[in-house]
Protein backbone atom coordinates (compact mmCIF):
# COMPACT_ATOMS: atom_id res chain seq x y z
CA UNK A 1 0.00 0.00 0.00
CA UNK A 2 2.87 2.39 0.68
CA UNK A 3 4.20 1.67 -2.58
CA UNK A 4 1.33 2.58 -4.30
CA UNK A 5 1.07 6.09 -2.17
CA UNK A 6 4.81 6.34 -3.47
CA UNK A 7 4.17 5.50 -7.43
CA UNK A 8 0.76 8.04 -7.46
CA UNK A 9 2.79 11.03 -5.43
CA UNK A 10 5.50 10.69 -8.07
CA UNK A 11 3.21 10.46 -10.65
CA UNK A 12 1.25 13.73 -9.68
CA UNK A 13 4.49 15.38 -9.59
CA UNK A 14 5.58 14.51 -12.94
CA UNK A 15 2.41 15.88 -14.17
CA UNK A 16 2.53 18.74 -12.50
CA UNK A 17 5.73 19.52 -14.29
CA UNK A 18 4.84 18.74 -17.48
CA UNK A 19 2.46 21.35 -17.28
CA UNK A 20 4.96 23.84 -15.23
CA UNK A 21 1.74 25.13 -12.83
CA UNK A 22 -1.10 24.13 -11.08
CA UNK A 23 -3.13 26.83 -13.80
CA UNK A 24 -1.29 24.80 -16.68
CA UNK A 25 -2.93 21.62 -15.40
CA UNK A 26 -6.63 23.26 -15.21
CA UNK A 27 -6.03 24.90 -18.85
CA UNK A 28 -5.21 20.76 -19.84
CA UNK A 29 -8.18 20.06 -18.12
CA UNK A 30 -10.10 22.40 -19.56
CA UNK A 31 -8.91 22.23 -23.08
CA UNK A 32 -9.63 17.92 -22.68
CA UNK A 33 -13.09 18.99 -21.56
CA UNK A 34 -14.12 21.02 -24.59
CA UNK A 35 -12.42 18.99 -27.00
CA UNK A 36 -15.03 16.03 -25.61
CA UNK A 37 -17.51 18.57 -26.10
CA UNK A 38 -16.80 19.04 -29.48
CA UNK A 39 -16.92 14.85 -29.96
CA UNK A 40 -20.39 14.99 -28.58
CA UNK A 41 -21.76 18.10 -29.90
CA UNK A 42 -22.72 20.44 -27.33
Amino acid sequence: MKRLVWIAMIGAVLALAGCNTVEGVGMDIADSASAVRGWIGY
